[in-house]
């Protein structure tokens, strides 16, 4: 870390660097480094005042110091569990803000209630964590829930810890929506890709492009429902779409549409790449229907399953309520060969 500091100031003295395309990214890189050196001598102040305040207690016997050692002592445990978690965020854009998109599965209403409860995890996930959370769109189930959400999250490694959820979740409950009290399974999936800032260049053909325009439905007054503000980016070679009607206005959709297919295309290029990598470490899953990663049982017993990692909880209201660094964690450290 020193060392590639170290070369990365000796480049920044050179007159044609500030005039150079890679400049804005050394300087993250910079900024990064120096974050992480900055925190590894924090940590070592920090031991070495526990150390000092040990031998004080030791040698004078002082109940309060030795309390005042066990809270430093517990205070430092967990700032060193965090950037253990952190040193395994190593990918290229792990640091990135995370655009996020949950789609309801098969099933009407049961699928959609889903859709609106995985939602609702994150956005409670997003709160403990200090994050800042803009909905670039929604769009309202018939009966309950939503058909599906995007949204972007914004923190440092966002990106980086949402990766673990990207995939089909499997709900097993007791319908609140049958009569007969039925037991019922739902499915949603979530995709998870890195904000593109401007330092990346996503190359997308206008002629790869179907844009439709619609009536927004669900919140939104008389002015959503008398134009067509919505819109719909179908990017033909791949199949994905996007879509966008939070706004009145329709060149604010297009926008947001086309930054969230843009860190959708260099998602979907991340993972090609990925898939590649790890075909020499372990078999990775296609994100599909069939491919489910998590399993959430709240009926006949309650039971929430990792099926990557085989970490799994019994507390399911803690988890729905956004307690997901768990399954985060155990996710990244089993990314990791050797770990």
């Amino acid at each position: 870390m020193t060392a590639r500091l170290e070369e990365i100031e000796k480049a920044m003295l050179s007159p044609d660097f500030w005039d150079s395309k890679e400049s804005k990214e050394i300087l993250q890189e910079r900024s990064m480094l120096m974050e992480k050196k900055e925190r590894v001598e924090d940590l070592k102040e920090k031991l070495e005042e526990l150390e000092l305040l040990l031998d004080m207690a030791e040698e004078e016997e002082d109940l309060e110091t030795l309390k005042e050692a066990i809270r430093l002592g517990e205070e430092l445990e967990k700032e060193v569990a965090k950037a253990e978690l952190e040193r395994l965020l190593s990918g290229p854009h792990d640091k990135n803000n995370a655009v996020v998109t949950i789609h309801a599965g098969a099933g009407g209403t049961e699928a959609q209630d889903w859709a609106d409860m995985l939602l609702r995890m994150y956005l409670r996930w997003a709160e403990r964590r200090g994050f800042e959370v803009e909905m670039l769109d929604i769009m309202p189930g018939e009966e309950a829930g939503i058909k599906g959400a995007t949204f972007l999250v914004q923190g440092p490694y966002a990106y980086g810890y949402l990766k673990a959820e990207a995939g089909v979740h499997r709900l097993v409950r007791i319908s609140p929506f049958d009569a007969s009290g039925r037991r019922h399974t739902s499915f949603a999936s979530v995709f998870v890709a890195p904000e593109v800032d401007e330092t990346i260049n996503v190359e997308i053909n206008e002629k790869d492009l179907r844009i439709d325009t619609y009536r927004a439905s669900g919140a939104g007054g008389q002015h959503v429902n008398k134009t067509s503000s919505a819109v719909r980016i179908t990017h033909i070679p791949t199949g994905i779409v996007v879509q966008c009607q939070n706004e009145r206005s329709q060149h604010k959709n297009r926008a947001i549409a086309m930054k969230i297919l843009k860190a959708r295309l260099y998602e979907r290029e991340l993972k090609k790449r990925e898939e590649e990598k790890q075909k020499l470490h372990s078999e990775k899953k296609e994100i599909a229907w069939g491919s489910q990663i998590r399993s959430y049982v709240l009926q006949p017993y309650q039971l929430i399953k990792d099926h990557r990692t085989d970490y799994e909880v019994g507390n399911v209201k803690d988890v729905l309520d956004g307690n997901l660094d768990g399954f985060i964690e155990a996710f990244l450290k089993a990314s990791v060969p050797g770990e």
